[in-house]
């Protein structure tokens, strides 16, 4: 209690000298005054609207399972080669069926993040990937490959498909902090779209 005593007094000193150099009448001084107080007005209101609207466990809940059906039951641990034609991609296949190695083939890809790695993609669920790609991907056998180059936004693939597992999810009450500060700034986002919405048709009447 002294501690915060001692401050409280030290501040008030500090501000009447700052008073007393006139500082509080400057403009720059002033208008950064002035943001701060807005900034702490629409702080606390930001934060009496959550209170008001508080978000309920099911609806987090509900969110939980919508992201685990997204993602899916099983993780695939694939591999893959990235060239730009699609000419390039099928002599990559034929090479594999002539009993290349898909590693020093990988060597040839234009992903950096694979290509010195034996195209190595580790372990993801087929929504990390383009559809195109995921659902090649997940159409695969272990230890197969795609007889036909697969066509994305990126150029074309040759995969082959290593390994599946089943995905493995964090609990509910371990990821339920992160799922309530979203759905907080979606609500926030959500209440601040409609006021602009009313905003607007409150101009437009007058």
């Amino acid at each position: 209690r002294n501690a915060v005593r001692e401050e409280l007094i030290r501040r008030e000193l500090l501000l009447q000298e700052a008073k007393k150099a006139g500082l509080d009448k400057k403009p720059d001084v002033a208008a950064q005054a002035e943001a701060a107080k807005q900034a702490i007005l629409i702080r606390s209101y930001v934060q009496q609207y959550v209170q008001k609207n508080p978000i309920k466990d099911d609806e987090l809940k509900a969110e939980y399972e919508k992201i685990k059906a997204q993602v899916g039951s099983t993780e695939y641990k694939a591999k893959h080669i990235l060239v730009k034609e699609e000419a390039e991609a099928k002599t990559i296949v034929d090479n594999l069926k002539k009993g290349a190695k898909f590693d020093e083939l990988a060597k040839q890809s234009i992903d950096p993040g694979s290509k010195d790695n034996g195209g190595d993609l580790g372990w993801a669920a087929p929504s990390n990937y383009v559809k195109p790609f995921a659902d090649a991907l997940t159409a695969l056998g272990k230890g197969k490959y795609t007889e036909t180059p697969v066509k994305s936004e990126f150029g074309y693939h040759v995969i082959m498909l290593e390994d599946t597992r089943p995905t493995t999810f964090p609990a509910f009450d371990e990821v339920k902090p992160r799922l309530l500060q979203q759905a907080q700034t979606q609500q926030i986002t959500k209440m601040r779209s409609e006021e602009r919405r009313v905003g607007k048709e409150c101009r437009s009447r007058w």
